[in-house]
């Protein structure tokens, strides 16, 4: 590479010390207006440097007051009206009578500013149409597939993320299903060109699908071949369960190996699965175990008593039942279930709207959630809705909007930049025309590091073109 350019005379060239007259004649005799100089790859560089350094100029985050609007803090009091500074992608400051010379004033008068909501527990970007097999990207092979990540298979073109955007999600996590132990997910932002721009934390947790602990009383036609006795059926499920801890334990077994190789014992070969349950094993990262049945989630917290993990629940059908025990364990709830039908007849046809308050008066941490399942996904703009029925059933106002921003945000170790709106924050925050609780109100506003985002979607620009459609004369 003998035409390449020493680094100190790019450096020259670029640098705010050097000399006007040394940038100017760098720039004459390398990018000079004769066509056919050999101007060679140091213009190339400077010209890239300076359109690099245009671009980010132009698409910085400008400083802005937002005023007027009721700012819904979640982390502390509710300021009507209130303002918020964003400054640098930031939230500089929160408060009633802010100034900043260099900054630009939005009256929000009227309308309600939130922090963006994190929609846990989904498929968004996994999928986009459920019957179609082809846009489906949710499965691995294996029961045991820790190594899986869910976020380098997000579509960043999918039609499903500004639906959820255009509602006042501004995150979600992909799960990844099939087996027992599916994968990672990451934390994926609503904005961006690519899945590389769009994760903001990877990873996030790893995700345990508890083997059911039901038993089928009239299993198969009689006489069947597939016909399995209750005691072959109770047999089958010890061993799913004994199967899982014997992975959790080995994977404890390598984790301690691979300590004693590097204080200088015999070096442990890699193992790729192995290797990502690193950080769940050592309690580092948190493990979200899905399950539903009262005998699922007991099992559970018999097996997470003996273990150092750091357990979350998602699901969570019958979790009322087992409040105190969740309680006590400190193990928070990701909710999915808040609109399923109740599983028995003994119970009230509003168990489920009633279970978050239940949960909570118990001391139990509510995150909601719409659920993991490839048809949930087009719903999941529906998820402040979740928790708007589960206040109409008790559950307080501002515990809900928690369930929505803060305590997701905690859950996917991301509340010190996300989740409240607090000075030090980034600046992701949309405004309504209401309380986001009401199923009436619109999002009007949404801002993402500081920058105002179209809140465009398919379904806005189909109802635009058929709004306009040539009427019959």
């Amino acid at each position: 590479m003998h035409n390449k350019p020493r680094s100190a005379d790019l450096w020259s060239a670029v640098s705010p010390t050097s000399s006007r007259q040394g940038a100017h004649s760098i720039l004459a005799d390398d990018c000079s207006n004769d066509p056919t100089a050999d101007r060679g790859p140091l213009c190339c560089c400077v010209t890239i440097l300076f359109l690099l350094l245009f671009l980010f100029r132009a698409s910085a985050a400008e400083s802005l007051i937002l005023t007027g609007a009721v700012v819904h803090t979640v982390s502390g009091p509710i300021l009507a009206p209130g303002q918020v500074l964003l400054r640098d992608g930031k939230i500089a400051e929160v408060g009633t009578n802010l100034a900043a010379a260099d900054a630009r004033t939005l009256d929000l008068t009227g309308q309600h500013l939130y922090p963006a909501m994190l929609a846990l527990g989904t498929t968004v970007g996994l999928i986009e149409i459920a019957d179609v097999r082809a846009t489906a990207d949710t499965t691995e092979v294996g029961d045991y597939t820790p190594d899986v990540q869910s976020w380098i298979a997000v579509n960043p073109d999918s039609e499903l993320v500004p639906v959820a955007r255009a509602n006042g999600i501004g995150f979600f996590e992909p799960v990844p299903l099939g087996g027992v132990v599916s994968g990672q997910s990451g934390l994926i932002g609503v904005q961006g060109w690519t899945t590389e721009q769009m994760t903001i934390k990877k990873p996030i947790a790893l995700h345990v699908f508890w083997p059911a602990m039901d038993l089928q009383t009239n299993p198969g036609r009689r006489g069947g071949k597939n016909r399995k006795s209750l005691e072959e059926q109770a047999k089958g499920r010890q061993l799913k369960v004994q199967a899982l801890k014997d992975f959790f334990d080995e994977a404890a077994a390598y984790a301690k190996a691979k300590e004693a190789g590097a204080k200088g014992g015999t070096p442990l070969q890699q193992v790729p699965a192995w290797e990502a349950m690193l950080p769940y094993v050592r309690g580092e990262l948190p493990i979200v175990v899905h399950a539903d049945d009262v005998r699922q989630i007991r099992a559970m917290l018999d097996w997470a008593a003996t273990r150092p993990y750091r357990i979350i629940l998602s699901g969570g059908r019958e979790a009322w039942k087992l409040a105190s025990e969740l309680a006590a364990k400190k193990i928070p709830v990701v909710y999915t279930h808040v609109y399923t039908r109740p599983m028995h007849d003994s119970e009230g046809y509003d168990v489920q709207f009633c279970a978050p308050q239940v949960l909570h008066q118990a001391g139990v941490q509510v995150t909601f959630s719409i659920g993991e399942k490839p048809f949930d996904a087009p719903s999941a703009r529906n998820l402040p809705y979740d928790a708007a029925q589960a206040v109409a059933f008790g559950l307080p106002a501002d515990e809900a909007l928690r369930g929505l921003t803060l305590y997701p945000a905690q859950l996917a170790g991301v509340a010190k930049r996300l989740g409240s709106i607090e000075p030090g924050k980034d600046a992701t925050l949309f405004s309504a025309d209401g309380d986001i609780l009401d199923i009436r109100v619109n999002v009007k506003h949404m801002w993402i590091s500081g920058k105002e985002i179209s809140l465009e979607t398919r379904q806005t620009r189909l109802y635009e073109k058929y709004k306009n459609r040539p009427r019959p004369q």
